[in-house]
This record gives C-alpha cells, sequence and structure tokens, in this order.
C-alpha cells in the first residue's frame, strides 16, 4: 500500500488518517462529492483535510473542545504569520518544554499562545500526547530526542496550505452534542458527518476530555436520530455495539501507536441509507489504486 501524504501539522493517537481512503469512496458512491463534511471531535483534522485538499468536499466543519486543540487551530486560520514565527524560533530543550506545559494550564495567556503551546507539546511529546511525556524522557537520553517529530519547514509548509484554504473551513469549540445540534442541520444535503469520540476503553489516558459510559450513550442517542449521512468509530467493545444495535457495523483491526505499537479492535457504525462497499473489510488499509480500482467496476 502507498504511503499517505500527511496533510495536519498535529499527531494524534489512534489518528484517524488511515480511513481517509475510505472516506474518500464513500464520498464517491454515495453522490457527496463537493458536499460538506464534518468531525465533532476534530483533534488533529487528518480527514477533513484529505477531503478538501483532494476536492472531495467543499467546505469542512471542524469541531473540538479541548481549549488547547482549538487554539492551535485557531491560531493556524486567524494568526498564521504569529505562530509559523513562533515555529521558527522554538527552542527544542527540556528548558522549552517545561515553559510551554506551563503555558498550556495559565488561563491568561492569549489564544496565539495556547495554541503554539499545544503545538509544540503535541510534536515533542510521545504519540502527541499533549500532556504526556516528551520524547527522550526528562533526561533525554533515549534514542529519539525532543526535536525527532519537530521538522519546522515542513511543519509550516502544511500550516500555510491550511490558512489559504480557510474561506472553507469552519471551527468551533463546542461540545459535541452541541455541534450535532446546532451545527450538523445548517450543512449541505450531501454531507458526511463522522464521529471518532475519545476511546471507551483507554480513553481515559489520551484525551483531556475523557468519556463516561453515560457521555458515550448520550452520543448514540443523539447520533441515531440525525437526517444526514454519519459514520462513527470507535474502539471494539461490546458496551460500545449495545449503543447502536440498529445500525450496520464493520469490525476491523487497526494500528495504534499510542505508548506501544499494537494492533486495536475498531468498530465503525453505519447510517440507514448509507452505501457502503461490501467487499471492503478494512477502512484503514485502503489504497488510493483500490479506489479507483473500485470506482472503474
Amino acid at each position: 500500500m502507498s504511503a499517505r501524504p500527511y496533510p495536519s501539522p498535529l499527531r494524534y493517537p489512534g489518528g484517524k488518517l488511515k480511513v481517509a481512503n475510505y472516506v474518500k469512496y464513500l464520498f464517491e458512491v454515495n453522490d457527496l462529492l463537493d458536499g460538506d463534511y464534518a468531525e465533532p471531535y476534530a483533534g488533529g483534522c487528518s480527514v477533513a483535510f484529505s477531503l478538501l485538499f483532494g476536492q472531495y468536499a467543499s467546505r469542512i466543519f471542524i469541531n473540538d473542545l479541548d481549549p488547547a486543540v482549538y487554539a492551535f487551530w485557531h491560531s493556524v486560520l486567524n494568526e498564521t504569520e504569529g505562530l509559523n514565527r513562533l515555529i521558527t524560533d522554538a527552542t527544542l530543550d527540556m528548558t522549552e518544554w517545561k515553559r510551554q506545559r506551563s503555558i498550556i494550564i495559565d488561563p491568561n495567556v492569549t489564544m496565539l499562545e495556547r495554541g503554539f503551546a499545544a503545538f509544540y507539546l503535541n510534536r515533542a511529546n510521545r504519540s502527541g500526547i499533549i500532556m504526556g511525556g516528551v520524547i527522550g524522557g526528562q533526561d533525554q537520553s533515549g534514542n529519539w530526542k525532543i526535536d525527532a517529530r519537530f521538522n519546522k519547514r515542513e511543519l509550516i509548509r502544511r500550516i500555510q496550505k491550511i490558512a489559504r484554504h480557510r474561506d472553507v473551513i469552519h471551527l468551533s469549540n463546542l461540545d459535541a452534542s452541541v455541534f450535532l445540534a446546532e451545527v450538523v442541520p445548517t450543512m449541505d444535503v450531501r454531507s458526511l458527518t463522522y464521529l471518532d469520540p475519545p476511546y471507551y476503553v483507554k480513553g481515559q489516558g489520551l484525551y483531556a476530555n475523557a468519556y463516561d459510559k453515560d457521555d458515550h450513550a448520550a452520543v448514540a442517542a443523539q447520533v441515531s436520530a440525525l437526517d444526514k449521512p454519519w459514520l462513527v468509530s470507535y474502539d471494539d467493545t461490546p458496551k460500545i455495539i449495545e449503543l447502536y444495535p440498529n445500525f450496520r457495523r464493520l469490525q476491523y483491526g487497526l494500528t495504534y501507536s499510542a505508548q506501544e505499537r499494537r494492533k486495536g479492535g475498531e468498530v465503525m457504525f453505519f447510517s440507514d441509507g448509507l452505501v457502503v462497499p461490501e467487499n471492503i473489510t478494512n477502512p484503514s488499509e485502503v489504497s488510493t489504486q483500490e479506489i479507483l480500482n473500485l470506482l472503474n467496476h
């Protein structure tokens, strides 16, 4: 399978980029081209940008409740030059890492300062976990150091490309339930909403806004009532499957990079009426060539 380009400047545990080609295929076969695409749990936004840059979606709606993640995307779209200047001038050492850790929890910093702190820690920390441990350890004795994932030139290039599309990127900082109730109804009838909520089992260690079982149940109830196409992906666990009993599902394996490289079970649920390819058994392993082959049949 050919390597996929990385459209996002952020790294994310369990990142959605691996299913980007699958979502592109859904756009093709469901006549959603040039429509809208939404992610209530945007995170790194890799699928959203893949669809936008590939001219599958004409507008994307990205939302994240985490104030640090939101501050980063706000800075990308609204303070691009200031953000890129901070990246260019960034010092990659433990003194600066500790300073950025203090900035991200300081309620009095500016949006740009918080956004840059989120970016710095995302790139400097293991698996991109903002409040996680630094690459190489506090003593920087590991094989990889703090600067291992901090290619300034390439990251600035990605930020500039995203910023050039700011007119068709709609950013919000809402609870997912509010986003589903207030933003999704305003989208084009040709749209797809992709929900990738915090993991049910491992979410407590990975996300700033982890969910409990009632939160997951509330999301499932709200999603089930949507009148526009949607798909939901989760870690594969019986408790989640119980929340979507009346919808088609696809269970598959996905390699995670958080903490360690391991194969984890994922499950994807689909809204009624969404055309789903029966011959694709693993959405994370669809190559660009496979999309072309499928569409030519």
